[in-house]
């Protein structure tokens, strides 16, 4: 049975605080990696740079600084699923043009990042929905 969540035009909700700030609407799927058209809300170009040093970090296989990013991301954000449930635990990409990938766990305790591997290795081409 398919995952009602990752219907395509399903739609994912960031938030900041109790503020939704983007609207994720799945275009498609490439386990783990989740893709979707990005609608911005007020309240997200506070994090329109955070994405932007992200996205630069991994071009430039720069791990420690995708991991910061990262870091800042989680803690600053979260998401929900479609049905309005909290994601437990995402590693999320938002670029500048308009598309977002992003791998998920419904529960806490899984590591998306883990150890000193560069979890973010592969992760341009895997988020924009080429190969890596």
């Amino acid at each position: 049975m398919a995952n009602p969540h990752l219907t395509t035009s399903s739609i994912w909700r960031l938030h900041h605080g109790d503020q939704e700030i983007a609207r994720l609407t799945v275009t498609g799927t490439d386990m783990p990696w989740t893709h979707a058209e990005v609608e911005t809300l007020p309240g997200f170009e506070e994090f329109r740079p955070l994405f932007a040093e992200q996205e630069r970090a991994v071009d430039e296989e720069d791990w420690e600084q995708a991991e910061a990013c990262y870091a800042r991301i989680r803690h600053a954000l979260t998401m929900t699923f479609p049905d309005g449930s909290p994601v437990a635990e995402f590693m999320l990409h938002i670029h500048d043009d308009g598309t977002a990938g992003w791998r998920w766990h419904d529960r806490k305790a899984v590591s998306l990042c883990g150890g000193r591997t560069p979890a973010h290795a592969g992760m341009r081409n895997a988020t924009s929905g080429g190969s890596a």
